[in-house]
């Protein structure tokens, strides 16, 4: 995961009233698999900006993905 990728949760983070699936962007990396991830609204407002690990997202991807061959 890198600066502006597209991510999802993957746990609910009742802590921070967030929960499993929502969509955020990747806003800062403040060491390996520690990031900053920004929760928009459909009308651009910022409902969250939270310190999150990488085990608790997935990236998400918008293009097709080659199949992976087995060795």
């Amino acid at each position: 995961m890198k600066l502006l990728d597209t991510v999802a949760l993957v746990e609910d983070v009742p802590a921070l009233k967030l929960h499993r699936g929502q969509v955020g962007t990747i806003v800062e990396e403040y060491e390996p698999g520690v990031y900053e991830v920004e929760f928009i609204d459909f009308k651009g407002q910022t409902y969250a900006l939270e310190t999150l690990q990488a085990s608790q997202l997935m990236l998400l991807r918008y293009q097709f993905l080659e199949e992976r061959k087995s060795a």
